[in-house]
Formats: structure tokens, C-alpha cells, sequence
């Protein structure tokens, strides 16, 4: 199986390469300048494997949540590269991502989402897959879902943000805490390979980002009234 995967949807930008199990990655601190320097990488990746577009078995992108730019720059990417070989694609939630980078079978996943807000889901690993057992959502640190049980992990930037909310939500359920975790190309790339091993893919017309919110900026009343 081989599978090359991408994830823009936070500062950083990552390309992965996954063969047969092997994961080769490319990770950079970028800004905002994705769009400048993603296919580059891409281009590095595969001139490093001797491997070309038309080779790949699919391609998997983070379809988000997270940055709304940063998340249309990996699904039309994607696209186009999976228009261009006739290839099936793998959209992956990006905290899906972080549940599978942690080495964790229990993992509640939050990102900063702004505006006092995170994008939040849990996942456990039962029978070697990810099972939600809370569902990607926007919402309040301290409306966040709750979860049964205890030995949870924490993963994302939500916990830098809002760990304080977080941590009296989870009170007595957390058994560690990764706050400097982002969704990563390697993590997509396992993910993508699964789903496309499971006959999962998709044409690359019907990818779509996941964005949760619908606005991503208040007027100054709704400022006020949130205050």
C-alpha cells in the first residue's frame, strides 16, 4: 500500500509518505504560507522514495477541523493531485489525527478553535480501530462533552488555551496531557492507508473539508455580549 498524505490545518505543514508501513515525513512551522511551500515538499518526498503521483494507491488529507484556509488548501490539493492520477482520496478529522499520534487507546482530542471555543472529540481504540465515542464538535471548553471512565490522554492546543477549564471538566478522569500535539501527515497517512485498505476511498469530486463552525468572525455587539 502507498499512500502520501498532507495536513495543513495549523501552522504547520506535513507530508507523509506511507509504504506498506513506513513512514517517511516532511514537518515545517510555516505560518501561513502553506500554499507556497506544500508542493515542494510533496515533490521532495517523492523524489527522496523514487516514487511518482501515479504510483500512490491514494491520497489522504486532514480535512480539518482547524484553520478554514489552511483546511481548503489540503482538500483542494488533494483533489487536484488525485484529478491529475486518478486517484481515490481519504479525508481524515485532524483530531482523529492527534487520537492516533498519541500512542494512546483513550484519547480526548481539543484544539484552540478562538473565540473561547474548541473543536473537541474523543476516541477509543477498541479491536485495533478508532471508535468515537464523542463525535468532532464545536463548543465551550467548559461544555465540553463528558466521558466515562478514567485513564484519558489529552491531546491538542486546546489544552494550552483552555486547560484549566478542561482539567475541571475531566477532574479525576486524565491520566496525562500532550498540549503541544498537532495533527501531523504521518498520523494521516496511517489513517488514510486503513481506509483505503477497507475499500474506503473516495473520488477526489466528492472531498470536502470539515469546518464545524459557520463564522468565523464576530461584529463588535456579539463581542459584547459575549463578554
Amino acid at each position: 500500500m502507498r499512500v502520501l498524505a498532507l495536513e495543513t490545518s495549523t501552522e504547520y505543514c506535513s507530508v507523509a509518505l506511507w509504504l506498506d508501513g513506513v513512514v517517511t515525513e516532511r514537518c515545517e512551522l510555516v505560518g501561513q504560507k502553506h500554499s507556497e511551500l506544500l508542493i515542494a515538499m510533496l515533490d521532495g518526498v517523492l523524489q527522496d522514495s523514487g516514487f511518482r503521483i501515479q504510483d500512490m494507491d491514494g491520497i489522504a488529507f486532514g480535512m480539518g477541523p482547524g484553520s478554514f484556509t489552511g483546511v481548503r488548501i489540503a482538500c483542494g490539493a488533494a483533489q487536484g493531485l488525485a484529478f491529475g492520477a486518478s486517484l481515490p482520496v481519504a479525508g481524515i478529522c485532524t483530531l482523529q489525527a492527534l487520537a492516533e499520534a498519541s500512542g494512546k487507546e483513550k484519547v480526548i482530542a481539543a484544539l484552540d478553535a478562538r473565540m473561547g471555543e474548541i473543536y473537541h472529540a474523543a476516541y477509543e481504540k477498541r479491536d485495533d480501530a478508532w471508535i468515537a465515542v464523542s463525535e468532532p464538535r464545536l463548543c465551550k471548553p467548559e461544555e465540553a462533552p463528558m466521558v466515562l471512565g478514567d485513564d484519558w490522554f489529552c491531546a491538542g492546543s486546546g489544552f494550552v488555551t483552555h486547560g484549566t477549564a478542561l482539567s475541571e471538566r475531566y477532574a479525576g478522569q486524565l491520566q496525562g496531557t500532550d498540549e503541544t500535539a498537532v495533527p501531523q501527515a504521518a498520523a494521516i497517512a496511517a489513517l488514510g492507508a486503513a481506509q483505503f485498505a477497507q475499500g474506503r476511498g473516495m473520488d477526489a469530486a466528492e472531498a470536502l473539508p470539515l469546518y464545524l463552525r459557520d463564522k468565523v468572525a464576530l461584529k463588535t455587539a456579539e463581542r459584547e455580549c459575549a463578554r
